[in-house]
């Protein structure tokens, strides 16, 4: 396995990726952007003071459901942060980033820094690979007609409208990830275990004391649904335009490069669009070279696009709503396999 944010060894030096390697080091893209990241680091703590400075002002009342949605978009920029240092996109030093993500992910967010890097490596290594990216393993959603037809009752009904459930399933998200959090470190023995768990107390005792010292019950349970529930549906649609609806190879049988544009794609957009969604609608080169920083993926992106095009590798970038119709497309086609015999097996 990689580690994270380090891509492969090259064993061909003649290889495609390796001249594509040489070019984008000779450019000095892989160089860190420390300054950038701390600004971002310095307004995204800011917008995050302002959204609990607005939070006890107002105080007792439903317009708190304004300042949850504005929360939700603080944190979904707070695991931009965390998935970053979870790159080695921003320090040179792992120790540095990890404390970046350990604050980020598990201090402010609540979720497990350590659980999702050891999950994301396999992800990158593997991407879209069925039996080994655990971003298409089955779950709520099923992702390949083979585990679909395998279904029997109650989730093969779930997955017949899987595509109807996608997105209010995402307002689920957040409860998910906390919960794989806490259970991967409950299960997990290393000395990281205390620290991260302590952290995730820290959070979840901080969270609850100041929605409860402002609101009553009533008020700070929506006011808690509604955040957690938009913060999910954020990051789900942060994340699912990146390989939802693309080919979803075997093991093998392609090389580095092939293997991670072919089943990634881009996202059109300006400066709005690359802030909304950290940088991830540069899938592409983000994918390529994960330990390049998120500033510097647009820079590379020309460089990508036409080594791409030269030696004739489909490189796909679209629209927003194109990208989210092409994952329901596909998700389609894979509810469709419940409507054939189950596969039963011995």
């Amino acid at each position: 396995m990689t580690e994270l944010g380090v891509a492969p060894a090259i064993r061909s030096q003649g290889s495609d990726y390796a001249e594509l390697m040489r070019q984008v080091r000779g450019a000095g893209l892989l160089e860190r952007r420390t300054a950038y990241y701390y600004v971002k680091i310095g307004v995204t703590a800011a917008l995050l003071a302002a959204g609990i400075a607005a939070f006890v002002i107002i105080g007792d009342s439903w317009w708190q459901l304004g300042i949850a949605a504005y929360l939700a978009a603080v944190f979904a920029q707070l695991g931009f942060v965390a998935h970053d240092a979870g790159h080695q996109q921003i320090f040179r030093r792992r120790p540095a980033n990890a404390v970046v993500g350990l604050v980020h992910a598990n201090l402010l967010i609540g979720f497990s820094y350590g659980w999702w890097v050891s999950k994301h490596n396999l992800h990158h290594a593997h991407p879209n690979e069925p039996g080994r990216d655990p971003d298409v393993a089955a779950g709520a959603i099923v992702f390949t007609p083979q585990e679909a037809r395998t279904l029997r009752g109650p989730a093969r009904l779930l997955a017949r409208w899987q595509v109807w459930l996608f997105f209010p399933l995402l307002l689920l998200e957040s409860a998910n990830l906390h919960a794989l959090s806490v259970g991967s470190l409950l299960r997990r023995r290393n000395r990281h275990n205390s620290l991260e768990l302590g952290l995730l107390l820290l959070h979840a005792a901080g969270f609850l004391a100041v929605v409860l010292l402002v609101l009553p019950p009533v008020k700070a349970l929506v006011f808690v649904v509604v955040q957690q529930g938009l913060f999910g549906l954020y990051l789900g649609c942060a994340f699912a335009p990146n390989h939802k609806g693309m080919p979803m190879p075997e093991s093998g049988g392609t090389d580095y490069l092939r293997r991670q544009v072919l089943t990634s794609r881009n996202i059109r957009g300006g400066r709005v669009t690359d802030w909304a969604l950290g940088g991830l609608n540069y899938q592409i080169e983000h994918h390529l070279f994960p330990s390049m920083p998120r500033p510097n993926l647009a820079r590379v992106q020309p460089l990508v696009r036409e080594f791409c095009v030269r030696h004739g590798i489909d490189y796909l970038q679209c629209g927003a709503v194109d990208s989210y119709r092409q994952a329901l497309r596909h998700l389609q086609t894979v509810a469709n396999a419940t409507l054939r015999a189950p596969v039963t097996t011995t």
